[in-house]
């Protein structure tokens, strides 16, 4: 639970938000003495906030359509300042009797937790934050120390609304595009670390707008750029032991730390109209772009999709995994609910340690990828919708209805859109996901 903490002005409206298919945040918003009617019985909410595309787009289906009714109820011990007056919560998706809806994704990722707590596993998630600033200005330079001072005063007043927000914090540097920054996260709880990154995303758009800058979380900002990931590091614990360290395994990781790896790779071609869903994310997921595109694992190897980070003095969090597929554009719920619910089909199945590639993937020859099994990831729009539609564990992870839902979001935007020039889309698209 998270200590709700005073504002620091006059709290005059409560915003409550979820993320849709698309990864998009939409919001209702209540005057603040309207509080426990927002967390107790919520705001009305259509059954077709499920099927909104990216472009606003709705892709009724035969479930979802202009009929029934949900309540949008706010999470009340999670409520936080961003500032002027705002408190945030994140919400969830309820039925008119007050059952979680079989839609609410936030929701989705709470089952999976449970699902892991009832094999004795808890998980703990950080997530890294990239985004490109349009309208900011300054010579740029790779982690240069010049393109953080360059734009001190918007680092300085973001970590101030951060600590505000209870938000932590622990780095922020100038990333390889030309205005991009990188932050990390605190690991906390899954549904927890994904609240945070919606926040964060919050106040990162609040503080870029205060600037006269706007923040895009664009899988692809600016064609022939760099492209901004959402990287999800996951550690497990079982009984209050690490999986990923102290084992006679690769790297010190256990029997069931290896099946945990196993398992993630075993799904990630199943999830890529999740994790890199949009119409731009296979314009990054590519060799070279430090995406993860290649389906193996290794240490510390930034081109495979799973980088493991090992325990060592260097690393106080402990010993944990890296998946770097995910871009902006997933939703944080869905992703961390695909991550874990695979880790856990592989620890029940007892899957072994693939082969581990500690090189670039892309050095090794036809022949030696073959040997090893490693592939790269879908990025072809109608491989991504058949992977999803025909994957067990994605259907029993997401249910029938949310599963039709995300179904019928990817297949419009991807038909509307795989014809269009990249450079159309990463400008029709730039601000898609900012809040």
């Amino acid at each position: 639970m998270t200590e709700e903490r005073p504002d620091t002005g006059t709290a005059d409206r409560i915003v409550g938000s979820i993320v849709d298919s698309t990864g998009i945040s939409r919001a209702k918003a209540f005057p603040a003495h309207m509080l426990p009617w927002f967390a107790e019985v919520g705001a009305g909410a259509s059954p077709s906030w499920a099927v909104f595309c990216v472009d606003d787009h709705l892709a009724f289906t035969p479930s979802l359509s202009v009929t029934g009714d949900l309540r949008l109820r706010i999470d009340r011990d999670r409520l936080r300042c961003v500032g002027d007056g705002i408190r945030w919560a994140p919400a969830g998706l309820y039925d008119q009797d007050g059952t979680r809806s079989s839609l609410c994704t936030r929701g989705v990722l709470e089952r999976v937790v449970d699902a892991l707590a009832g094999i004795g596993v808890q998980a703990r998630i950080g997530h890294e934050v990239e985004f490109t600033l349009v309208g900011g200005h300054g010579e740029w330079a790779a982690y240069g120390l010049g393109a953080v001072l360059g734009q001190d005063e918007f680092v300085a007043d973001l970590l101030r609304a951060a600590a505000g927000a209870g938000l932590g914090i622990e780095q922020i540097h100038a990333e390889a595009g030309a205005q991009q920054f990188e932050l990390s996260l605190s690991p906390a709880d899954p549904v927890g670390s994904a609240d945070d990154l919606v926040l964060a995303r919050i106040l990162i758009g609040r503080t870029a707008r205060a600037h006269g800058m706007r923040a895009s979380f664009s899988p692809v900002p600016v064609t022939g750029g760099s492209g901004n990931g959402a990287h999800v590091h996951v550690s497990f614990t079982r009984d209050g032991r690490p999986l990923l360290s102290g084992g006679d395994g690769p790297h010190g990781m256990t029997d069931a730390g290896g099946s945990v790896v196993a398992g993630i790779l075993r799904a990630l071609p199943d999830f890529g109209a999740v994790l890199t869903g949009s119409v731009l994310s296979h314009l990054r997921l590519r060799p070279g772009m430090w995406a993860g595109a290649w389906c193996c694992w290794g240490l510390e190897n930034r081109e495979a999709a799973v980088r493991l980070c090992a325990l060592t003095r260097g690393n106080p969090h402990g010993a944990h995994l890296e998946v770097k597929p995910v871009d902006p554009s997933a939703n944080p719920y869905l992703a961390c609910a695909a991550i874990l619910g695979a880790a856990q089909a592989g620890l029940v199945d007892a899957l072994p340690v693939p082969a581990e590639v500690p090189v670039d993937p892309a050095r090794l020859t036809d022949a030696e990828r073959a040997a090893l099994g490693v592939g790269l990831l879908p990025t072809g729009p109608d491989d991504r919708l058949t992977a999803l539609a025909s994957s067990r564990l994605a259907g029993d992870l997401f249910g029938p209805s949310l599963l039709e839902a995300l179904l019928a979001v990817k297949s419009y935007e991807f038909d509307e859109y795989r014809a269009r020039p990249p450079a159309e889309l990463a400008e029709r698209f730039r601000f898609a996901w900012t809040t």
